[in-house]
């Protein structure tokens, strides 16, 4: 699929919440506590990375409206910001919640990411960003990377990890 527009990437937006919420409901109880990513994480610790993160990404669309004209690309995270200890901080600070909840946290966030882009400008989608990961573009491909592709990837991995592929 290719997403060429802020409308293009609402409705993905709307898609992958409900690919997940489907991946999350097709899981078995007892597959939340299997290993399933390269971090060592169960499905449970994976699905509070895709919570925990979701809220990050209206802020991309905030940081580019608050750019003025001559800025640099603005370098998400700052200069020595460790993507892999935040990460942990974030799964490790909901380690005692149920699926449910986060899946209820989820929800809350991505809602606000869809309202975020939705609320952007088609100019402001086209300026030059770089997230707290690292990815560079324009902040319309750069929402695509870290909303679509990363929640993806992440279903992908409860599924393939939980022996459900």
């Amino acid at each position: 699929m290719t997403i060429d527009s802020r409308d293009e990437l609402i409705t993905a937006l709307e898609s992958d919440a409900e690919s997940l919420e489907s991946a999350v409901s097709a899981l078995p109880e007892e597959a939340f506590e299997r290993g399933v990513y390269e971090h060592g994480w169960n499905a449970r610790q994976l699905l509070a990375h895709i919570a925990a993160i979701e809220w990050t990404y209206p802020r991309l669309i905030e940081r580019a409206e608050q750019r003025t004209a001559g800025d640099d690309v603005p370098q998400g995270g700052g200069a020595g910001f460790d993507m892999d200890a935040y990460n942990a901080k974030q799964v490790a600070r909901r380690d005692d919640l149920p699926v449910e909840q986060l899946m209820t946290e989820f929800r809350r966030n991505r809602a606000a990411t869809i309202d975020a882009v939705r609320g952007a400008d088609e100019a402001l989608l086209a300026q030059a960003t770089r997230s707290a990961g690292g990815v560079e573009g324009t902040l319309l491909d750069v929402l695509i990377s870290v909303t679509v592709g990363h929640v993806r990837d992440h279903a992908d991995d409860l599924l393939r990890g939980a022996g459900s592929d």
